[in-house]
Formats: C-alpha cells, structure tokens, sequence
C-alpha cells in the first residue's frame, strides 16, 4: 500500500519567487523604465540570498542612503547596519558597483579633449573619483589641450616630501607635453586642500615656470564635489 503523503513531505514553496519574477519580467521587456529606486535594490539584494523577502530591506536601504547613488557608495559596513541585511544579500549591490566602475572606466577614450573645468572633472571622477585611497594623478596635454599621457605620481596620503617635481615633468617631456594638470581625491570627501596639498602645488608650478610646462590646475576631488585651484585663483 503507497504510503500517505503527508503536507511536510510536500516541496516548499518559495512565496516570494512570484514576486520576484514578476520584477525580473519587468526589467527584460523594458528595462528599468518605471523602476523605483528600492526596487532596483531590491532585485540586487536577491541575487545574494534568492529565498529572502528583501522588499523591506531594499526601502530602508533608500531612506537611510537617500537615493541609488548613495546606496552603492556605502560601505558595506553601513549597509549592514540595516537590520535584515548582513554579508552574503549586499553581494549584488557590491557586484553593481564594481562593475559600474570598471565599466566607467573603460568608456574613457585613450585621447580626451580636456578644455573645460566639466571635461576635467568628469575625466577625473571616472578615474580616481572612488578610490578607497588617495591617488595623485597627473594629465598632459598638449597644446590643443588633448590627452596625450596620464601618469598615476603616487597612492596614498599625499605628503610632499614624496612627491618629486621629477617624477611630474619627466612624462610630461617625454610625451612633448605643454601643459599639464594634476590632482588627487579625498577619501574623506573633504575637497578643502591641506597644508601638504599647498605645497606640493607650489612646488610644481614653480617647477614648470622654469621648464616651460604649464601647470593648469590642480582639482582635489571628493565623491560629489571638487576644488579647483585655478578657479579659487590660486594657480
């Protein structure tokens, strides 16, 4: 005689999965027209934990962090302060991210017109913009102001005794460039220049003066915000 079926012995039913699906179709036939942020959070959060109702958390994530941005810019630290959220479901928000940054970057065309604070800005933020450490870079233009050559000086906290002149111009004439700009990023998303920043650009503009190499601006970046020494008329 067959033995009973009992409701335990049943298969669970993922009572979300409908849910889900129905965001999923969503977003293959139209992509993420008519999304709303948490929404788009939310189907991130279910890629880490596919079985979990992440409706809530993806809403929480939105207030706390005000809007998508600010939602893949947190730390994964911060992110786990919402109660719900822990190591394994913020795996997509952090996938997200870091493909959207690699993906940024690679979109940077080798030769990029630099003739306005914008281009430069935008040029910048998809290179160093999001660093986790501060990162001195330096760009050469020649006198059409087209990138001919970047060159990372250094990753770290910028201290001026290790920043040598050399190490920025030597690029500069290799690649026959008459101008350059330099710059680096605040992690702490502070853009106002510290002592060591003054010094260092003094240096270096003093140093172009005698090669006859421009330095065009020095911009401090920080996530949504930026300093421009030539626009403070300090270059």
């Amino acid at each position: 005689m067959p033995k009973k079926l009992k409701i335990k012995d049943l298969p669970s039913v993922n009572k979300n999965a409908g849910h889900r699906g129905r965001l999923r179709d969503r977003f293959l036939q139209s992509g993420l027209k008519g999304f709303l942020d948490y929404e788009i959070v939310e189907l991130l959060l279910t890629l880490g934990t596919p079985q979990k109702d992440c409706k809530q958390m993806a809403k929480k994530v939105i207030k706390k962090f005000k809007n998508l941005r600010g939602s893949f810019d947190a730390t994964s630290e911060e992110l786990q302060q919402i109660k719900g959220i822990g190591p394994i479901n913020i795996f997509g928000l952090k996938l997200f991210q870091a493909i959207s940054e690699r993906y940024a970057k690679e979109k940077i065309p080798a030769k990029a017109l630099l003739d306005s604070p914008k281009l430069v800005v935008d040029y910048l933020q998809k290179k160093i913009g999001r660093e986790k450490k501060e990162h001195f870079i330096a760009l050469y233009l020649n006198a059409r102001n087209w990138l001919v050559h970047e060159e990372v000086i250094s990753v770290g906290i910028l201290n001026a005794n290790l920043i040598h002149p050399r190490e920025v111009f030597e690029p500069a004439i290799n690649h026959l460039a008459v101008s350059i700009i330099i710059a680096h990023n605040h992690p702490s998303n502070d853009p106002e220049p510290s002592k060591n920043d003054l010094e260092v650009t003094k240096r270096l503009i003093e140093t172009g003066k005698i090669m006859e190499i421009k330095v065009l601006d020095h911009i401090i970046l920080a996530k949504n915000k930026f300093f421009s020494f030539k626009e403070k008329g300090l270059i």
